[in-house]
């Protein structure tokens, strides 16, 4: 009932509690302790009350306006043109109504600027965590580049066979190095838009056909069998960039078998939702536990970091994915239960 009241719906009721108030009391005194007035005065004393009801409206009406109602409209002003970015920003709201709307505004301004804190915190996390991957990620090759060297400068270099062993590792640390940097590269382009997509109709499971054969060898070496899923091998026509697309593919194809279980499958499959097509990669590996879904596809993110160094890559292959898919306007999901495997699904526009 008292919820809303307008500054001056507050005034008259303020009023009207002080003149009963000061009745009250008068009347109680009168009665039961002192005759304060004569029967023949109630009628001066009624006109007396009137004047000071008003006397008490005007100054109540004027302290609430001066003290609180225009301090209050000085914090909605501010609060409005910091939301809305314009400073001379015009008040648009009734007086009646200003009470409610600040105290709207100030309660959607505070969890606003609670969501902004909340926002820079979680940056700042990643931020930190991005930072502490990458330089670990860099430490790795450059420290076993240096220790190369050094062993080939102190003499080395005589012996034919260390020097050769020696050269193919370094090489092999230098091509690790370069990935990182190309990886990055791409991501920074996509990021930023400088790799415009090119956006064509191409068979989306003849893609898949020639990823499988550029990954066959991969798959081979760990008894892996890339195949189509039976009902959803269906040949669909899309449109998007083909080469990022394809690099999508080859991405979730070699971390499947990276990962997966020897005699193990990798299974594409494709599902018709009107407008899109859904494309999953599944695989019966060992699977991801739930709690690493959320940073999955952060930049140099690892789930089992020993094992995942071991298996190469660069850290950043789902980062990659993540990125070129939602360059689409699309998105990319995962699901799945450790010991049964995992399933990563996108999708992309219909030609």
């Amino acid at each position: 009932m008292f919820k809303n009241l307008s500054i001056r719906q507050i005034t008259i009721i303020s009023t009207i509690a002080i003149v009963l108030l000061i009745m009250t009391i008068l009347l109680f005194t009168h009665l039961f302790v002192q005759p304060l007035f004569l029967p023949s005065r109630w009628i001066e004393m009624l006109i007396l009350f009137l004047l000071g009801g008003l006397g008490a409206y005007f100054i109540l009406s004027y302290f609430l306006d001066v003290f609180i109602y225009r301090k209050i409209k000085l914090v909605y002003k501010i609060i409005r043109k910091s939301k809305i970015a314009i400073v001379d920003q015009e008040m648009s709201v009734a007086d009646e109504d200003l009470l409610t709307s600040a105290e709207d505004e100030v309660v959607k301004w505070a969890e606003d600027k609670q969501k902004e804190i909340d926002s820079l915190r979680a940056l700042e996390t990643y931020r930190r965590d991005y930072v502490g991957n990458l330089s670990h990620e860099l430490k790795t090759p450059i420290f076993n580049l240096q220790g190369y060297i050094h062993t080939l400068l102190d003499g080395a270099l005589d012996d034919h066979k260390v020097l050769k062993y020696y050269l193919t590792r370094a090489s092999k640390n230098l091509e690790r190095l370069q990935n990182i940097v190309q990886d990055l590269d791409l991501i920074a382009k996509i990021e930023s838009n400088v790799a415009l997509l090119d956006l064509v109709s191409f068979n989306i499971k003849n893609l898949a056909k020639e990823v499988f054969e550029h990954l066959e060898m991969q798959a081979s070496q760990k008894k892996i069998t890339l195949k189509f899923k039976e009902g959803a091998d269906k040949s669909f026509h899309v449109k998007a960039d083909r080469e990022n697309i394809r690099q999508v593919f080859i991405n979730l194809v070699l971390n499947a078998i990276k990962y997966g279980k020897e005699n193990g499958y990798v299974k594409v499959s494709f599902y018709d939702m009107e407008r899109y097509i859904l494309v999953e990669v599944s695989d019966n590996g060992l699977g991801i536990d739930e709690k690493h879904f959320k940073h999955l596809f952060d930049r140099f993110y690892r789930v089992e970091k020993s094992r995942s160094r071991q298996a190469g890559g660069t850290g950043l292959g789902l980062a990659i994915v993540k990125h070129i898919i939602e360059a689409h306007k699309q998105t990319i999901n995962v699901r799945s239960t450790i010991g049964e495997g995992s399933t990563f699904g996108f999708t992309l526009s219909k030609a």
